[in-house]
């Protein structure tokens, strides 16, 4: 252990406004809904170091939808607060196992993917008693029985005062449509049930920059302003997409349960971007019989060259794949072909180009999975504005949506793909899906 001096910090600095009320909020569900940098999960994290060292016995237990998602998110804000309250050297944190001590009694904070739920139901601690849950990104969870699960198991069993058991759940309204909303915010409000609603006009410690960001999204998109910034819904009305859900799956076991596993392959979609858009690519599979699209893979960022894009293609291992990319930047295509990417193909367009790639795209369910946050937002951002192109229809608004054009640019090419062909209904379904793109 640091022989570091005691170190005084004066909480209401450190912590700053607006959460007041959540910091000793001791009710059953503790529900936390917000925009992006509204200190949201730091003050969750700085919450819980506190509230362990004051409170004897106690422990805590962080999950998320994917576990290989806390060391850089819920690992990485508790050890942040650690050091904002001053108070690290009295913590042991490993990566292996990912955990964290505090040393003076022994008490725990451990961390749990809901991708291993059996794992969650079994989670014990050897010291004092379990009695905090905390859910980040608690939009991720596309099942409500899945925090049933959860819910039922822990926090369990009769505590000591001045113990509580608490779940609090974190998280961006990203859709109306959520369990999350039915079941906490729709309900008559009773003692067992805390909501709150925060965005980034609370937080005192962001600078002019920060601001500027949010202000340029509301002049350029309320409606992603609204949910990312003011942390309100999201409204599912005008969206283009309404056929989606955020789930948690295994991109390669997919069909494997029900000897479909043919039926379904990988697609890859690449929007160029630079200063002020960003690169997006997207990786899905798709199966045209099921009707069905799992969003397995992204990623999104501006300022990438193209041998920067080229390095992120190979280091996710897609180099040798068919990936269609904006066919407006044919030298950006020439050139990631001599940097090894191959397979890079111009999309395809034409007359109503866009509308016909949407009209097809919104046949199918579409399921995202937790760690393709840009594609969440964009799906959840993406709707119709008034413009008209030349024949009248109503257009997609044309901004933030880079992950959507790359996702119908990919799109394409599943006029090509025949699931199977050695059974005559299979002959017959895919013979109606070809007829169905007027092939």
């Amino acid at each position: 252990m640091s022989n570091s001096p005691a170190k005084k910090v004066y909480l209401p600095k450190v912590v700053g406004g607006g959460y007041k009320k959540f910091w000793s909020d001791t009710s059953r569900y503790r529900v936390l809904m917000g925009g992006k940098a509204s200190k949201k999960s730091a003050t969750t994290a700085l919450n819980y170091i506190y509230r362990i060292m004051r409170y004897a016995g106690s422990n805590l237990l962080v999950v998320r939808a994917v576990l290989n998602t806390h060391k850089d998110s819920t690992f990485a804000q508790l050890k942040w607060a650690q050091e904002k309250l001053g108070v690290s050297h009295l913590w042991k944190n490993t990566t292996s196992p990912l955990e964290m001590t505090y040393i003076p009694t022994g008490q725990k904070i451990l961390f749990r993917g809901f991708d291993d739920v059996l794992k969650i139901a079994s989670t014990t601690v050897p010291t004092g008693h379990l009695c905090w849950v905390w859910v980040e990104e608690a939009f991720e969870l596309g099942s409500e029985a899945d925090f049933d699960k959860l819910d039922l198991s822990i926090p369990r069993g009769r505590l000591p005062k001045p113990l509580f058991k608490q779940t609090t759940l974190t998280f961006n309204p990203w859709s109306a449509d959520h369990w999350l909303k039915s079941r906490f915010f729709d309900v008559k409000k009773t003692s067992q049930i805390s909501t709150y609603r925060v965005n980034y006009l609370i937080n005192e410690f962001l600078d002019a920059s920060d601001l500027a960001v949010f202000e340029r999204l509301k002049q350029t998109n309320y409606r992603k302003y609204a949910v990312a910034g003011l942390g309100q819904w999201g409204i599912a009305e005008g969206l283009v997409y309404e056929n989606w859900q955020v789930m948690e799956f295994d991109e390669n076991s997919l069909g494997l349960s029900d000897n479909t596993a043919h039926h379904y392959r990988a697609f890859f979609g690449l929007d160029y971007g630079y200063v002020n858009d960003p690169t997006a690519f997207i990786a899905f599979y798709a199966n045209p019989v099921k009707k069905e699209i799992y969003i397995f893979d992204e990623f999104y960022k501006t300022k990438m060259l193209n041998c920067d894009i080229a390095k992120m293609i190979k280091q996710k291992g897609y180099a040798k794949e068919r990936i269609r990319a904006d066919s407006a930047e044919p030298k950006s295509n020439d050139d990631l072909r001599r940097l090894g990417i191959m397979r890079i193909a111009p999309s395809v367009k034409g007359k109503d180009s866009v509308l016909n790639g949407i009209d097809k795209i919104s046949e199918y369910k579409i399921f995202v999975h937790p760690r393709c946050k840009n594609t969440i937002s964009e799906l959840a951002s993406y709707k119709y504005s008034t413009r008209k192109n030349e024949n009248g229809k109503v257009m997609p608004e044309d901004q933030n949506n880079h992950l959507m054009d790359a996702l119908r640019y990919a799109f394409f090419d599943l006029r090509f793909f025949k699931p199977n062909l050695n059974e005559k209904r299979k002959k017959k379904e895919f013979a109606d899906y070809l007829g169905s793109w007027g092939g």
